[in-house]
């Protein structure tokens, strides 16, 4: 993997992995990203299989997190496995794949927000949940998600565009966001809103999982398990957040174990870029009793598909 030694904006050092370290890492990273998918894409089918689910407001948002996962993790690992083969990108293709994952790294907290509200209007109005929480809205509500994040990412494309030459976009780079979009204004309004996003967030889920706490002390255990479940937004907007921090926890890092530094950055990766994208089936696939006993039938079919399949042997006496 090439690491930056510098800064943002100064022109970068690398360290490469050897041979054999590039080859090791590359297949975790794809072994997880094929597994995670896996189960993702059978998250996925089981929600087009059956109405009981394309009904309800909390699946289809559900999906839609699971969907946006599959896009984020493959552009993610595609992007990883690039910068050991080729190591430099097109700087038009690079900001295509950049501002894929940039998008669906958005939208993520914004999902997650959006659920625990769905849960918090099912616990706290449940007589209006049916009439707030349509299916029309639902759809409705993704798209704006898709437009809030749009309104974050677009600005960096039109000011790189307005302020670098046209050959800039025809040479080749490292594709890493701070060398691509590396003006001072665009790092400067990344922060701020970034900060201004994530408290957001952070404040729908506080609220929402407060209310649902005081509801489940004195009713069922629904509440009860909607009070979980928003704890676990909580927890995975954690990790998302790590998302934001990278560039800066890699440079903690890069102090911290000098001799290290290409270790370091690969358990970055794996915790910042695939561990919440784990965390959706296992969490809300699993959890959920109704989607869980879908779920286990249509894996154990491909399980035991895939076992038929296997050739035969046969012993000739």
């Amino acid at each position: 993997m090439n690491v930056s030694l510098g800064s943002n904006i100064t022109q970068p050092k690398y360290l490469r992995d050897s041979f054999s370290s590039a080859v090791t890492k590359n297949v975790i990273v794809v072994g997880l990203c094929i597994s995670i998918n896996y189960i993702n894409g059978t998250l996925v089918h089981t929600f087009i299989k059956h109405e009981i689910f394309k009904g309800n407001p909390r699946y289809i948002l559900f999906i839609h997190m699971v969907f946006n996962d599959m896009i984020q993790l493959m552009i993610a690992v595609v992007l990883h496995i690039l910068s050991y083969t080729v190591f430099t990108l097109n700087v038009s293709f690079c900001c295509v794949l950049l501002m894929s994952v940039i998008f669906t790294t958005l939208n993520t907290p914004l999902n997650l927000a959006s659920m625990a509200i769905e849960r918090y209007i099912a616990i706290c109005n449940p007589l209006r949940h049916a009439q707030i929480c349509t299916i029309r809205k639902t759809y409705t509500l993704i798209g704006l998600i898709w437009v809030l994040s749009a309104t974050q990412v677009l600005p960096d494309l039109f000011i790189l565009l307005a302020t670098k030459p046209i050959t800039f976009f025809y040479s080749n780079i490292p594709c890493i966001r701070d060398y691509v979009f590396d003006n001072p204004y665009i790092v400067d309004k990344r922060n701020v809103v970034y900060i201004i996003y994530l408290t957001f967030v952070w404040l729908t889920i506080v609220y929402t999982y407060l209310k649902i706490m005081f509801i489940a002390k004195a009713t069922n255990s629904d509440a009860r398990k909607a009070r979980s479940t928003i704890i676990l937004h909580g927890i995975q907007l954690m990790m998302c957040m790590l998302t934001f921090v990278g560039p800066f926890l890699d440079r903690l890092l890069a102090e911290m174990f000098p001799l290290f530094i290409t270790d370091m950055r690969f358990s970055s990766y794996l915790v910042i870029q695939i561990m919440p994208r784990f965390i959706s089936p296992v969490v809300y696939g699993m959890r959920d009793q109704t989607f869980c006993k879908y779920l286990k039938r249509y894996l154990l079919y491909f399980v035991s598909k895939a076992h038929k399949l296997k050739p035969t042997r046969h012993v000739l006496i």
